[in-house]
């Protein structure tokens, strides 16, 4: 087995992908040339880039309906090209603040126009998501915007959102393909590659056309998303690796089964976690509610700072890296993304059983 990664990303990437792209590294399909060499504008670039759309297009069931951008700066970058391409100057939208994302996406927000706060979970410490009839969102919004999951503080949205008439916007970074998603509920879905995608340095925005045909020409044109749609994704140069691990990171989850069957795999992960934890007896403290507890990042204290210090150290020392928590909170964190074994959740779960019989 590879060494366990459980960094919240860059993530693990599988086994079969990599090998191929070290395959083609030199040559891909015999060009004599790598695809980090080739042109952005040459035919095999487009083939491609149209491998990597069609494919989320089908994992996701994505119709025409929507178009999909490639683009450049990672989902933070999205917490300012939203509002500024759809928040129309003396309108406001709405957010929901479930974490520490969520709660960036709100401060950008607010440079570009009035921000409604929808929903917050911070008074109960970021522990929970709100129900399904929780969220009233203002009649008059622009959008309203939610982060599916939070990786830092652990919660996760186990439904879709529905807003009636206003168009949803949301951050699924990190679970992106981890479940099935009902698009039919949503006008715009940004995710960064780097979790279950492929590698940093992508960001994929899916967006009606409706929507995209009411957005405002903003500058800097690179997060334009009229600007971006019209240049076929390619303004400028785009990040051709990522566009070709992304293709190949979609034709590995297909062959897999799809979304249903990695989501499967992701619930089963999550449960060997949480039951070692929840079998603990306080052991391991995990603080987000039962029915907002995440599948991509479990989050948990130990009882003591000396006992995570050990913790972590003897987790290395077993092949289990990036297990830390997140600086601004600390503790424990076990990132799980889709290409994350089965088998190395079981690890980790004996290895907290282990400790606690050695440590507790």
């Amino acid at each position: 087995m590879r060494a366990l990664n459980f960094s919240s990303g860059p993530a693990m990437l599988p086994a079969a992908v990599l090998e191929q792209a070290r395959d083609e590294m030199l040559s891909y399909k015999g060009s004599g040339m790598s695809v980090m060499e080739i042109s952005h504008r040459s035919d095999a670039f487009a083939q491609i880039k149209q491998r990597a759309e069609s494919g989320l297009r089908r994992l996701l069931g994505l119709g025409e309906e929507f178009e999909v951008l490639f683009m450049h700066g990672g989902a933070t970058m999205q917490f300012s090209a939203v509002p500024m391409n759809l928040l129309a100057q003396g309108k406001s939208a709405d957010y929901i603040i479930t974490g520490a994302w969520s709660k960036k996406a709100v401060a950008a927000a607010e440079k570009y126009g009035t921000v409604r706060i929808a929903y917050t979970s911070e008074q109960f410490g970021f522990t929970r998501v709100p129900g399904s009839g929780e969220v009233v969102p203002s009649s008059d919004a622009a959008y309203l915007h939610y982060t599916t999951n939070e990786t830092i503080h652990g919660v996760e949205f186990q439904y879709d959102l529905d807003a009636g008439n206003i168009p949803v916007v949301c951050d699924a970074s990190s679970n992106i393909l981890s479940r099935p998603f009902d698009t039919t509920k949503y006008s715009l879905i940004y995710a960064g590659a780097q979790k279950n995608l492929g590698p940093s340095g992508l960001t994929v925005v899916l967006i009606r056309r409706s929507l995209l045909e009411r957005t405002r020409r903003v500058q800097p044109a690179l997060l334009d998303y009229l600007n971006i749609a019209e240049n076929d994704s390619m303004p400028n140069t785009p990040n051709t690796w990522a566009i070709y691990i992304m293709a190949l990171v979609c034709e590995w989850l297909e062959t897999e089964g799809g979304v249903a069957e990695i989501a499967g795999r992701n619930q089963r992960k999550a449960e060997i976690v949480y039951a070692a934890i929840d079998e603990s007896e306080g052991f391991y403290q995990g603080a987000v509610e039962k029915s907002s507890r995440s599948r991509m990042n479990i989050t948990f204290r130990l009882p003591d700072a000396e006992l995570e210090r050990l913790f972590l150290a003897e987790a290395e020392e077993n092949q289990m890296y990036g297990l830390a928590g997140h600086r601004s909170v600390g503790g424990i964190r076990a990132s799980m993304y889709n290409a994350f074994p089965v088998e190395g959740a079981a690890k980790l779960a004996d290895f907290m059983r282990d400790f606690l019989r050695r440590r507790g």
